[in-house]
Protein backbone atom coordinates (compact mmCIF):
# COMPACT_ATOMS: atom_id res chain seq x y z
CA UNK A 1 0.00 0.00 0.00
CA UNK A 2 3.04 2.68 1.23
CA UNK A 3 4.67 1.97 -2.20
CA UNK A 4 1.60 3.07 -4.47
CA UNK A 5 1.30 5.98 -2.01
CA UNK A 6 4.33 7.44 -2.96
CA UNK A 7 3.72 7.52 -6.75
CA UNK A 8 0.78 9.36 -6.23
CA UNK A 9 2.14 11.65 -3.92
CA UNK A 10 4.35 12.25 -6.35
CA UNK A 11 2.27 13.42 -8.66
CA UNK A 12 1.50 16.79 -6.78
CA UNK A 13 5.18 18.51 -7.08
CA UNK A 14 5.77 17.07 -10.50
CA UNK A 15 2.48 18.71 -11.42
CA UNK A 16 3.05 21.88 -9.80
CA UNK A 17 6.46 22.29 -11.29
CA UNK A 18 5.41 21.22 -14.78
CA UNK A 19 2.36 23.96 -13.81
CA UNK A 20 5.27 26.81 -12.31
CA UNK A 21 7.41 26.00 -15.55
CA UNK A 22 4.04 26.60 -18.42
CA UNK A 23 3.18 29.34 -16.47
CA UNK A 24 6.90 31.48 -16.28
CA UNK A 25 7.01 30.09 -19.78
CA UNK A 26 3.95 31.38 -20.67
CA UNK A 27 4.59 34.39 -18.93
CA UNK A 28 8.29 35.17 -20.61
CA UNK A 29 6.33 34.82 -24.01
CA UNK A 30 4.08 37.79 -23.35
CA UNK A 31 6.94 40.00 -21.98
CA UNK A 32 8.64 39.39 -25.18
CA UNK A 33 6.19 39.78 -27.76
CA UNK A 34 4.31 42.49 -26.02
CA UNK A 35 4.89 46.26 -27.03
CA UNK A 36 5.55 47.87 -23.95
CA UNK A 37 3.22 50.78 -23.17
CA UNK A 38 2.47 52.92 -20.14
CA UNK A 39 -1.41 52.96 -20.98
CA UNK A 40 -2.75 50.19 -18.98
CA UNK A 41 -0.52 50.97 -15.99
CA UNK A 42 -0.88 52.89 -12.50
CA UNK A 43 1.72 54.86 -10.20
CA UNK A 44 -0.80 53.98 -7.39
CA UNK A 45 0.08 57.71 -6.39
CA UNK A 46 3.71 57.44 -6.75
CA UNK A 47 5.91 60.24 -8.97
CA UNK A 48 6.22 57.23 -11.99
CA UNK A 49 5.54 53.44 -12.43
CA UNK A 50 9.43 52.97 -11.76
CA UNK A 51 9.04 54.82 -8.63
CA UNK A 52 5.77 52.45 -7.58
CA UNK A 53 7.65 49.24 -8.65
CA UNK A 54 11.13 49.99 -7.26
CA UNK A 55 8.86 50.49 -3.77
CA UNK A 56 6.26 47.58 -3.93
CA UNK A 57 9.16 45.22 -4.48
CA UNK A 58 11.08 46.39 -1.21
CA UNK A 59 7.86 46.03 0.45
CA UNK A 60 7.76 42.30 -1.56
CA UNK A 61 11.35 41.78 -0.39
CA UNK A 62 10.59 42.87 3.10
CA UNK A 63 8.07 40.29 3.12
CA UNK A 64 9.70 37.27 1.93
CA UNK A 65 12.40 37.97 5.12
CA UNK A 66 9.56 37.73 7.30
CA UNK A 67 7.75 34.55 5.68
CA UNK A 68 11.08 32.95 6.16
CA UNK A 69 11.21 34.09 9.43
CA UNK A 70 7.90 33.13 10.56
CA UNK A 71 8.25 29.80 8.55
CA UNK A 72 11.20 28.45 11.12
CA UNK A 73 9.37 29.99 14.02
CA UNK A 74 6.34 27.77 12.90
CA UNK A 75 8.54 24.71 12.32
CA UNK A 76 10.15 25.12 15.44
CA UNK A 77 13.43 26.25 14.96
CA UNK A 78 13.65 28.72 17.45
CA UNK A 79 13.66 28.39 20.64
CA UNK A 80 10.71 29.29 21.89
CA UNK A 81 7.81 28.37 20.54
CA UNK A 82 5.51 30.18 18.15
CA UNK A 83 2.44 31.84 19.26
CA UNK A 84 -0.86 31.10 17.50
CA UNK A 85 -0.87 34.62 15.63
CA UNK A 86 2.44 33.84 14.06
CA UNK A 87 0.41 31.65 11.59
CA UNK A 88 -2.60 34.10 11.08
CA UNK A 89 0.62 36.74 10.11
CA UNK A 90 2.40 34.22 8.08
CA UNK A 91 -1.10 32.75 6.28
CA UNK A 92 -1.76 37.13 5.74
CA UNK A 93 1.40 38.57 5.01
CA UNK A 94 2.34 35.72 2.62
CA UNK A 95 -0.81 36.44 0.34
CA UNK A 96 0.04 40.31 0.20
CA UNK A 97 2.92 39.86 -0.99
CA UNK A 98 1.98 37.76 -3.35
CA UNK A 99 -0.34 40.25 -4.67
CA UNK A 100 2.06 42.67 -4.33
CA UNK A 101 4.33 40.43 -7.03
CA UNK A 102 1.33 40.07 -9.11
CA UNK A 103 0.89 43.56 -9.47
CA UNK A 104 4.74 44.63 -10.04
CA UNK A 105 5.08 41.62 -12.70
CA UNK A 106 2.27 43.04 -14.66
CA UNK A 107 3.45 46.86 -14.65
CA UNK A 108 6.93 44.84 -15.37
CA UNK A 109 5.64 43.45 -18.45
CA UNK A 110 3.22 45.39 -19.54
CA UNK A 111 5.19 48.74 -19.09
CA UNK A 112 8.83 46.90 -20.04
CA UNK A 113 8.84 43.58 -21.68
CA UNK A 114 11.45 41.20 -21.36
CA UNK A 115 13.90 42.39 -23.05
CA UNK A 116 16.87 40.19 -23.91
CA UNK A 117 19.50 40.65 -26.71
CA UNK A 118 19.34 44.02 -27.98
CA UNK A 119 17.75 47.26 -27.49
CA UNK A 120 16.20 48.63 -30.76
CA UNK A 121 19.16 50.85 -31.82
CA UNK A 122 21.58 47.86 -31.55
CA UNK A 123 22.82 48.16 -27.94
CA UNK A 124 23.06 45.14 -25.97
CA UNK A 125 20.90 44.75 -23.10
CA UNK A 126 22.46 44.65 -19.73
CA UNK A 127 22.95 41.48 -18.38
CA UNK A 128 21.86 42.68 -15.28
CA UNK A 129 18.56 43.55 -16.65
CA UNK A 130 18.24 39.85 -19.34
CA UNK A 131 19.26 38.04 -15.27
CA UNK A 132 16.38 40.14 -13.51
CA UNK A 133 13.29 39.70 -16.56
CA UNK A 134 13.78 35.93 -16.86
CA UNK A 135 14.18 35.12 -13.34
CA UNK A 136 11.32 37.66 -12.90
CA UNK A 137 9.35 35.34 -15.24
CA UNK A 138 10.48 32.18 -13.12
CA UNK A 139 9.30 33.91 -9.81
CA UNK A 140 5.45 33.75 -11.07
CA UNK A 141 6.17 30.22 -11.91
CA UNK A 142 7.62 29.73 -8.68
CA UNK A 143 4.21 31.34 -7.14
CA UNK A 144 1.94 28.58 -8.94
CA UNK A 145 4.36 26.05 -7.47
CA UNK A 146 4.46 27.86 -3.54
CA UNK A 147 0.41 28.15 -3.84
CA UNK A 148 0.26 24.41 -5.07
CA UNK A 149 2.62 23.53 -2.09
CA UNK A 150 0.37 25.23 0.68
CA UNK A 151 -3.14 23.73 -0.80
CA UNK A 152 -2.41 20.24 -0.97
CA UNK A 153 -2.58 17.71 1.79
CA UNK A 154 -1.36 14.96 -0.25
CA UNK A 155 2.38 15.81 -1.05
CA UNK A 156 4.81 14.37 0.75
CA UNK A 157 6.50 16.42 3.03
CA UNK A 158 9.71 18.03 1.55
CA UNK A 159 7.73 19.70 -0.98
CA UNK A 160 6.13 22.53 1.04
CA UNK A 161 9.53 23.76 2.19
CA UNK A 162 11.40 23.11 -1.14
CA UNK A 163 8.81 25.40 -2.95
CA UNK A 164 9.13 27.78 -0.22
CA UNK A 165 12.66 27.83 -0.28
CA UNK A 166 12.66 28.53 -4.31
CA UNK A 167 10.36 31.19 -4.05
CA UNK A 168 12.13 33.02 -1.37
CA UNK A 169 15.39 32.62 -3.00
CA UNK A 170 13.81 34.03 -6.29
CA UNK A 171 12.24 36.97 -4.72
CA UNK A 172 15.99 38.20 -2.95
CA UNK A 173 17.62 37.67 -6.51
CA UNK A 174 14.56 39.45 -8.11
CA UNK A 175 14.23 42.41 -5.52
CA UNK A 176 18.42 43.12 -5.64
CA UNK A 177 18.72 43.11 -9.32
CA UNK A 178 15.77 45.71 -9.70
CA UNK A 179 15.12 47.33 -6.88
CA UNK A 180 17.76 47.17 -4.56
CA UNK A 181 20.11 47.94 -7.90
CA UNK A 182 17.90 51.31 -8.63
CA UNK A 183 18.05 52.19 -5.45
CA UNK A 184 21.88 52.04 -5.40
CA UNK A 185 21.69 53.86 -8.79
CA UNK A 186 19.92 56.19 -8.66
CA UNK A 187 18.65 56.63 -5.26
CA UNK A 188 14.79 56.06 -3.26
CA UNK A 189 12.40 56.79 -5.23
CA UNK A 190 11.79 60.66 -5.59
CA UNK A 191 14.41 61.42 -3.45
CA UNK A 192 15.52 63.81 -6.55
CA UNK A 193 17.42 60.95 -7.89
CA UNK A 194 16.77 59.27 -11.78
CA UNK A 195 13.29 58.48 -12.27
Amino acid sequence: MAVNASPRSMAVPLAAFVAGAVVALLVGVFGKVHDPSLAGTTTLGFRTVIDMKVVLSVVVGVLAVLQLLGALWIYGRFSTAAPAWVGTAHRISGAVAVVIIVVVAYHCLWALGLETGTFAGGEPVPTRTVVHGVLGCVLIGAVVVKVVAVRSRRAPGWFLPVAGGLLFTLVVVVVLTSAVWYIGAHGWPGSGGYG
